[in-house]
């Protein structure tokens, strides 16, 4: 369908125009249709053509700055260079307030990023630096199979492109995880640039690596794909305040023991109580003493390396465990299952959010002591000798002592791993502990633990029914060996 036809169809389906008022270029309506349609096209004729997110950096503090009227002017005049830029073939819209949309039938990537240059470029020249624009380019079918999934990696890209530092360009191939050598990083969000520029040019000369963000949904996106060390965080912005955007940190398990700093003109002790409650470690009040922010970075950026060292040693400890199962063909995927199961069961019962999580890594850990067991016992197919089940018997001792020195970090995970083996009547291992002396968490393990072995197949027996599993458990229970509690929880679980 040509061009003109839609621009027909369109105004007569809405009953309205397919251009923007303001600049002259295509609506959002009208890119939608036309995205939609080159997309058909390029999978009918097997070609590839990109989607280009340009935006115009800093504007909402540029009109602050000279006023709507000029604000105006200036988006009229981008939207005139990057039609000049274009070929006729090309597509430009308004796709929001300050963003431009850009379909540009060019299948070769050089080419593409020539002409986005070509357009960054001669904004800057035309608003004689008064503008700039950052540029995200995605190819279809390249980089996305779907329309959604187009515009999400041009808009991913875009940030990206912004949050390098704007006025550049990112291709979704280019915005994988940002990567630095030995300087800490540090993100600095404030929707004032000057605030930005006096942050960026105290602590750049300092050897640390400096990130910017002007909203807080921009330093979300940048907290996960940076690895910062330290966040100085302002509270008022205008999209997303810092107490929300601090909160939503603290609450992510991948970002939570990253440092936040709250910078507050406030200084009344509720906007501090707010922070807290948010999860701040630290406060500075505007205008800033340099000597003391300086100090404070310093001191939780230490703090920050200390706890990345503390997971770097629980994630070697979680693959360790994974080359242990590895060892045995017959229990693949056990750790991570008996995990769910019991921190499923745990949450049933009412453990806290906190034992639950320690029982989940306890239950991926439980059986790392296997690693001193040799692979022709672990894969014997008929029945153990004495000195085989005695060298079993050693690797709950074995995996404690393994995992011990992250005692303050594991909690009642490392009680999980010794323990799990326990019975109640005394007659398990590695300590012959009897009823209350086993903590719940172990006896919630010691169950979850038997019930996967008996419905996975084994090298000397096939799996049972799930059943015939909870039937032998529960006679277990029965003999006081087992938790009868955890049993029942089980079975109303697993629907027994």
């Amino acid at each position: 369908m040509a061009i003109s036809q839609l621009q027909a169809n369109y105004e007569e389906v809405t009953h309205a125009p397919f251009t923007d008022g303001l600049t002259g270029v295509f609506n959002h309506g009208f890119f939608h249709i036309s995205l939609e349609r080159e997309m058909e096209k390029a999978a009918r004729y097997e070609v590839t053509f990109t989607l280009a997110f340009i935006d115009i950096d800093w504007f909402s503090n540029f009109n602050k700055q000279h006023g709507s009227v000029e604000g105006d002017r200036n988006l009229r005049e981008v939207a005139t260079v990057i039609k000049e830029k274009i070929r006729q073939t090309d597509l430009v819209a308004r796709y929001s307030s300050d963003v431009f949309a850009v379909i540009l039938m060019k299948p070769d990537v050089e080419v593409v990023t020539r002409v986005a240059e070509r357009i960054r470029n001669a904004v800057e020249k035309r608003t004689s630096g008064n503008l700039t624009v950052s540029i995200g380019l995605a190819a279809f079918p390249r980089d996305a199979k779907n329309k959604e999934d187009l515009i999400r990696e041009a808009g991913e890209a875009l940030s990206y492109a912004k949050l390098r530092g704007k006025n550049r360009i990112s291709s979704a191939r280019k915005k994988e995880r940002i990567v630095s050598g030995e300087k800490a990083k540090i993100l600095v969000v404030d929707d004032e640039p000057a605030n930005l520029r006096v942050l960026e040019n105290l602590f750049v000369p300092s050897n640390y690596e400096v990130y910017k963000a002007e909203t807080g949904r921009d330093a979300l996106y940048l907290a996960r794909k940076a690895g910062v060390d330290l966040i100085i965080l302002d509270v008022l912005m205008p999209d997303m305040n810092g107490y929300e955007v601090c909160r939503r940190l603290k609450e992510d398990e991948a970002l939570r023991l990253i440092p936040v700093i709250m910078v507050t003109g406030m200084q009344e002790t509720g906007a501090r109580i707010k922070g807290i409650d948010a999860g701040a470690d630290d406060f500075i009040g505007k205008p800033f003493n340099m000597v003391e922010l300086m100090a404070r970075t310093k001191s939780l950026i230490k703090v920050k390396a200390l706890n990345d060292n503390l997971i770097d040693f629980e994630n070697v400890l979680i693959s360790l465990a994974n080359v242990v199962e590895a060892k045995d063909a017959y229990t693949e995927g056990h750790t991570q299952r008996v995990a769910n199961m019991a921190g499923m069961l745990a949450r049933k019962m009412g453990l806290s959010t906190q034992e639950t999580k320690a029982i989940r890594l306890g239950g991926i850990l439980h059986d790392i002591g296997k690693i001193g067991v040799a692979d022709s016992v672990l894969n014997k197919p008929g029945a153990l000798t004495p000195e085989e089940w005695e060298s079993i018997k050693l690797h709950p001792k074995t995996g404690y002592n393994i995992c011990l020195p992250l005692k303050k970090m594991l909690g009642s995970a490392l009680d999980v791993i010794r323990h799990h083996h326990e019975k109640l009547d005394g007659t398990g291992y590695p300590d012959g502990l009897k009823g209350e002396e086993i903590s719940l968490s172990s006896r919630i393990m010691a169950v979850v633990d038997i019930y996967d072995a008996l419905v996975t197949d084994r090298p000397y027996r096939k799996g049972i029914s799930e059943k015939k599993a909870l039937k032998i458990i529960s006679r277990e229970a029965d003999e006081g060996k087992l938790d009868k509690e955890v049993i029942t929880n089980l079975t109303e679980a697993v629907g027994g």
